[in-house]
């Protein structure tokens, strides 16, 4: 069973206060357009281009080299036929898509593109179980997260995933997300600042599921 109109609504209100930007989606294949279109319209990953032109080391040389791969979306846990669909769609559009090895890839991520696990609707936060190193990276290092929420994974309040989340935890090992808004933080001088610790962008797909 879904939410009530009234709790997705406030999903939507919340998320889009901490800068969230939140869309509705029919199917997966979708969300995988907008996510591949997303990143086709961006500019490419800038996180280590800038003093490429300068005397570097080794080791800084190779950093740089690694934008040569050109845009990526990294999607470390989609399922095999979505994995598939994405595929198709970003080879079509020159883009890469890469599901493991993310610590090679620390120069930058254009999109991390993930499914949540839950959202909650009385802070407009996302659960992510990210347990899997490869889902952490994902998520940290994209300038643009992505992702989809399935609309009947949407509750009221955090209290009513008390036992879901219990579940998650008992599992060894552990690391739940709970991701709320794009990246930010007033740290330096009060002023506020988006992407420091994390993506710049955050964009919500929640997912008519059948």
């Amino acid at each position: 069973m879904g939410p009530t109109p009234e709790v997705l609504e406030k999903f939507r209100k919340k998320a889009e206060l901490v800068s969230a930007i939140v869309s509705e989606v029919d199917s997966m294949a979708q969300a995988i357009a907008y996510t591949v279109d997303l990143c086709a319209q961006k500019e490419a990953c800038q996180l280590l281009m800038s003093g490429c032109e300068e005397s570097l080391s080794d080791k800084g040389k190779d950093l740089c080299e690694l934008k040569e791969w050109g845009k990526i979306i990294a999607a470390p846990a989609l399922q095999d036929a979505d994995m598939a669909e994405l595929l198709k769609q970003a080879g079509s559009r020159q883009i890469s898509v890469i599901k493991d090895g993310m610590r090679g890839h620390l120069a930058g991520i254009d999109i991390g593109f993930t499914v949540a696990d839950w959202g909650i609707a009385e802070t407009g936060t996302l659960v992510l179980n990210s347990s899997s190193e490869e889902l952490r990276i994902a998520t940290m290092v994209s300038e643009i997260h992505v992702a989809v929420i399935p609309k009947s994974r949407i509750r009221a309040t955090g209290e009513e995933l008390a036992d879901e989340l219990k579940n998650y935890m008992r599992q060894k090992p552990n690391y739940l997300a709970f991701v709320t808004g794009a990246s930010r933080t007033a740290d330096i001088e009060r002023v506020l600042a988006l992407g420091v610790h994390g993506p710049l962008e955050l964009h919500i797909l929640i997912l008519e599921d059948k």
